[in-house]
């Protein structure tokens, strides 16, 4: 990434053309083996033992770390296992893509808009960074709702978050979040009413949300199984909190991305839910770190990814064996089962 052009920057007012420079550099670390956790805390609880691996990859990875993770206990209840600095007001970058995604579903549930309501393509709305539409070099596809949404959130397209300000202009998508009692959570208006930076939220608010939306409390059930159906997809974000995991184990984990850069470093967030193998909602996770260096590598290789990564195992080992019994019959998960092209 050239070091004047910052993801977020594009999202919000930047031309194709300078977020496409922005990719252009091959990332800067090499390859270095994930750390693990240490052996000494295998014999505490599982709340402990992920308490401890935070702290341990927090420390390995650098940086200033803003994170709240949240466990059902074996009472059933939801119990919070790390809060650290969880009330930080910090740039969400694509995580807050799920803010989006959740304000558009809102205004379909309430029948303002329809997933799949056609809107125009256009060469003069593409924005690079990540995605896969500017990848098309050519344009003018008539593309739905819910091909938008899927594409920002399984891939993180920015050309996608600009498709959902074309519905769902900047105030609009702000006054749907703080209807739904989040005070902090917004995206940032630009003179184009239609156009903004993906803002602001905390680890706590962004807890709030994902289990909202895996209890189906957020939006319309319906409208919470589309979102999650593709958060949760196993052809999405691998580098991070899903690393080291099969396919059926990526299978229940939704999960988001964000990684961009400011003034005072490198930023690499993620945040998402893990389900029981009942499937149902046993576990947040909202980890957003920041003044990291290894600007130019948003691959695996990044310290504070791998941390994810070693995070990811550990927390998922830990609700293995862990049923939210209290949920298990409104949820259920389908087998990932690969489908042969012809």
């Amino acid at each position: 990434m050239t070091s004047n052009v910052t993801r977020r920057a594009a999202i919000g007012l930047g031309a194709a053309a300078a977020a496409l420079a922005a990719t252009g550099r091959p990332a800067a670390a090499e390859g270095r083996a994930p750390a693990v956790p240490a052996p000494g805390i295998r014999n505490r609880s599982r709340a402990e033992v992920i308490r401890q691996t935070y702290l341990q990859q927090k420390a390995a990875a650098g940086g200033v770390w803003h994170s709240h993770i949240a466990m059902v206990d074996g009472s059933g209840a939801l119990a919070t296992v790390v809060a650290d600095d969880a009330d930080r007001v910090t740039h969400g970058y694509s995580v807050q893509k799920l803010a989006v995604a959740v304000a558009v579903m809102d205004k379909i549930d309430r029948g303002q808009l329809q997933l799949d309501q056609r809107l125009d393509l256009t060469a003069d709305i593409i924005l690079g960074g990540s995605g896969i539409y500017f990848l098309q070099t050519v344009w003018g596809d008539q593309v739905t709702v819910a091909n938008f949404l899927t594409a920002m959130l399984l891939v993180s397209d920015n050309t996608a978050v600009r498709m959902c300000g074309r519905v769902v202009p900047a105030l609009e998508i702000n006054d749907i979040l703080a209807a739904k009692g989040f005070t902090h959570t917004r995206v940032e208006p630009v003179a184009n009413p239609n156009r903004f930076y993906l803002g602001v939220t905390t680890p706590r608010e962004t807890h709030d949300l994902l289990w909202r939306l895996a209890n189906k409390t957020i939006v319309s059930p319906r409208s919470a199984d589309f979102l999650l159906g593709i958060l949760r997809w196993i052809n999405g974000y691998h580098d991070g909190i899903r690393h080291t995991m099969s396919s059926a184990e990526r299978s229940r984990v939704a999960t988001k991305y964000g990684a961009d850069y400011d003034d005072l470093g490198a930023a690499r967030h993620e945040a998402g839910i893990m389900f029981d193998p009942a499937g149902a909602p046993t576990l947040t996770y909202a980890l957003f770190a920041d003044s990291l260096g290894d600007l130019d590598n948003y691959g695996s290789t990044h310290p504070a990814v791998r941390a994810h990564a070693v995070l990811g195992r550990t927390m998922f080992d830990a609700i293995c064996t862990t049923t939210n019994r209290t949920a298990r019959a409104r949820h259920h998960v389908p087998p990932f089962r690969p489908v042969n092209g012809g």
